[in-house]
């Protein structure tokens, strides 16, 4: 046996306290399987630089926090869901937020009329908060909560919600995700420019580190990088580099690092690249060890890159959709033997709509069958010494070490992603993956090959938006009417005063006014009176689609009768490409906009956040042949109608109306009936896409 076996076994039996370390020997049939194993001079699980696993002894002693990322409708309907999901194995609560909340706007502003409900639950006030958890208790369940843009009010709500609760914020733990660089990157549910945006991270880092020990600060999110398209290397990068960016935000404020670091955390997408993801987990550990060494971290804790995982949705596909069962098995597998610590599998039919209990029931179960038949939790890092995987490893290393050196020659990655750069960078990486996918050179089995001739129907949740709203307003009404209001405005303008003074922690302000019942829309508008409202300049890439295809004859068909449009009109073909609503996730939208200009197309990209006749404004102004809206969110039946009610009031009914994006097949009909005349879900080929689309354009101008 290695010495390093010896060295292992002392730092295992620390973890292990009394159990005996022969209790983790396994009944293999009479194969004696050892808990660990090591090759000449391989690292210890356990210690730095930690690419064998933070922990000794790994899930052979505890196996990884099965963590389900959900919420929808009313905080009523969610916290039923929760407590069933609780009582069927899931050991930790992850809420999902509606879009409304994310952007910091109450249930009753106009502009998120079909958000509120629709792609997580609904949270406007600390009673909304407080039914969210009722019942479960505070001081015992880990909770992990994705939120970014209105994290100042949504944290002050929790806290303020576990004190009625009867919990002292000493005693909560979970993680809080406050990761706001990689809002302006990918996912774009940010409210407040950067730099403010930055001091909110840095006073919550401040807050938790004093008042909440064992509650984890923030989740530096690799994930949302990875569904916009990014590659492993790029996801890895970016992702350290805002965490090095957070450090010193801390650090900046006189916080000492190991009084912090060791409560924060990591969360990374998982895709169907098996080996590659296994590898990435490992690199990340090894990469951050060094980077918190640089950063003058001494104790060993700081430099453990803890982390939370999630399957990719980018992987799901909305035909054959029961193949999505087998592809978040094998993400999930590979998230487990790269070493995280708690994991969401997703169900299967998110590629259409919000989960089912039935289809919510399998993605768990998966982590369970993996936990307790699989034998996966016997051994610690069971791939460790592959050469395969060990290269992959050293490769994704060095790749990501010159990425963040790039971040770090431009100041960091407040002004990298002020650049622009990294988002570009990922929009190219996932046109380019889109253009192999079209052309049939990755291939996506029952989408790309082997399709079937027929669909199955399946189950699928529907949200009834307008019910949710009217609940939640009446909710506000009632807060509104019985709050000690002149309280309430004493609080929001001491906000505001912590704000345009910069001083003070704007958490604990916060909390102060979820005290005294102020919303969180109006928590939020306080901060903005004072930072004012970000927003981004929209920028489509050029060329990248094209490189993807070269001389493909069908890419050359399709160019061929744009130059024929052309030649016969004396212009292109043009579409207007549109993101209503508070939905930021924009990487089909772009790589529609990326597509159809190589293609020859007029492309006009709206910005993000319009509503209906925000949109048809810009279609009157532009004289555009068709309109592509891209939902991801659920709100296509509230806002697709709006938008065609909008263009038929000004002249404009003749202007084809096309949607794509995570829309249930039984919403089809719906969508048709008010007058769309096309429907691309998840897994379309861009190119066919874009010959219905200039079909649609041809016919319609033709019988002008």
């Amino acid at each position: 046996m290695p010495d390093n076996f010896a060295h292992w076994a002392t730092l295992a039996q620390k973890e292990l306290r009394d159990t005996p370390l022969a209790s983790l020997n396994r009944d293999y049939g009479g194969i004696p399987v050892q808990p660990v194993y090591f090759g000449e001079g391989s690292e210890i699980p356990g210690v730095e630089p930690f690419t064998r696993g933070i922990r000794a002894t790994m899930y052979a002693n505890r196996p990884w926090t099965i963590r389900q990322y959900a919420g929808f409708s009313t905080a009523r309907e969610s916290n039923a869901f929760y407590r069933q999901a609780l009582e069927k194995g899931q050991k930790g609560l992850s809420v999902a937020f509606d879009l409304a909340t994310h952007r910091g706007y109450d249930s009753d502003h106009p502009r998120v009329v079909g958000d509120v409900g629709k792609a997580g639950v609904a949270i406007d006030t600390v009673e909304d908060m407080k039914t969210l958890f009722d019942g479960i208790p505070l001081d015992q369940m880990s909770v992990s909560m994705t939120m970014n843009g209105a994290v100042i009010p949504v944290l002050a709500m929790f806290i303020v919600a576990a004190e009625e609760q009867g919990v002292p914020q000493s005693k909560l733990e979970g993680t809080i995700q406050n990761d706001i660089l990689k809002e302006f990157m990918v996912r774009n549910t940010y409210i407040y420019p950067p730099e403010p945006s930055m001091r909110i991270v840095g006073d919550i880092i401040a807050h938790t580190a004093q008042h909440m020990p064992k509650f984890n600060s923030i989740s530096i999110s690799g994930y949302h990088m990875h569904e916009a398209g990014a590659t492993a290397v790029q996801e890895l990068a970016y992702t350290l580099a805002d965490g090095m960016e957070y450090v010193r935000a801390a650090q900046a404020r006189g916080l000492d690092i190991d009084a912090f670091a060791g409560r924060l955390s990591f969360f990374f997408g998982i895709g169907m690249n098996f080996f590659l993801e296994v590898s990435k987990l490992r690199a990340a550990r090894q990469l951050w060890s060094e980077i918190m060494t640089g950063l003058g971290a001494k104790d060993p804790r700081s430099k453990m890159l803890r982390t939370h995982c999630q399957t990719s949705g980018v992987s799901l596909t909305e035909q054959d959709p029961h193949n999505n069962i087998v592809r978040t098995t094998i993400e999930a597998l590979a998230a487990t033997l790269g070493g995280t610590q708690s994991l969401h599998t997703n169900s299967f039919d998110e590629a259409i709509a919000l989960p089912t209990e039935f289809s919510s029931r399998i993605a768990r179960n998966t982590q369970l069958i993996l936990q307790h038949e699989s034998r996966i939790t016997d051994v610690v890092d069971p791939l460790g010494g592959s050469y395969y995987v060990e290269e992959l490893t050293r490769q994704l290393v060095q790749g990501a070490k010159a990425l963040i050196g790039e971040a770090e020659a431009q100041g960091g990655m407040t002004r990298a992603v002020q650049s622009g750069e990294p988002k570009l960078a990922i929009e190219r990486a996932a046109a380019l993956r889109q253009a192999r996918v079209d052309r049939g050179e990755d291939v996506i089995v029952g989408v790309n090959r082997y399709r079937v001739d027929t669909e199955e129907a399946i189950e699928v949740r529907s949200i009834d938006n307008a019910k949710v709203r009217a609940e939640q307003i009446a909710q506000l009404e009632r807060i509104r009417a019985t709050r000690d209001e002149a309280r309430t405005q004493s609080m929001l303008s001491a906000l505001r005063e912590y704000a345009a003074m910069d001083e003070g922690n704007l958490l604990e302000a916060a909390i102060e006014a979820a005290r005294a019942r102020a919303t969180l829309g109006e928590v939020s508008q306080a901060m903005e009176d004072v930072f004012g409202r970000h927003s981004a300049v929209t920028r489509v890439i050029s060329g990248i689609y094209a490189q993807g295809y070269g001389e493909d004859p069908e890419f050359s068909a399709i160019s061929g009768r744009i130059d024929a449009f052309k030649a016969a009109r004396g212009r292109a073909p043009s579409i207007f490409i549109a993101k209503m609503g508070q939905d930021g996730h924009d990487r089909g939208a772009k790589i529609i906009a990326s597509a159809f200009a190589d293609l020859g197309f007029t492309v006009h990209m709206g910005d993000l956040f319009e509503t209906a006749d925000e949109v048809a404004d810009h279609v009157a102004e532009l004289h555009v042949d068709a309109v592509g809206v891209s939902s991801l969110a659920a709100g296509h039946k509230t806002l697709v109608p709006e938008l065609i009610e909008a263009l038929r009031a000004r002249e404009l009914g003749d202007v084809t109306v096309i949607v794509g994006g995570v829309i249930p097949e039984p919403d089809y009909q719906f969508l048709y009936d008010a007058g769309v005349a096309a429907i691309f879900g998840p897994g379309t080929n861009v190119l066919s896409a874009a010959f219905s689309v200039l079909s649609q354009i041809e016919g319609r101008l033709s019988n002008q």
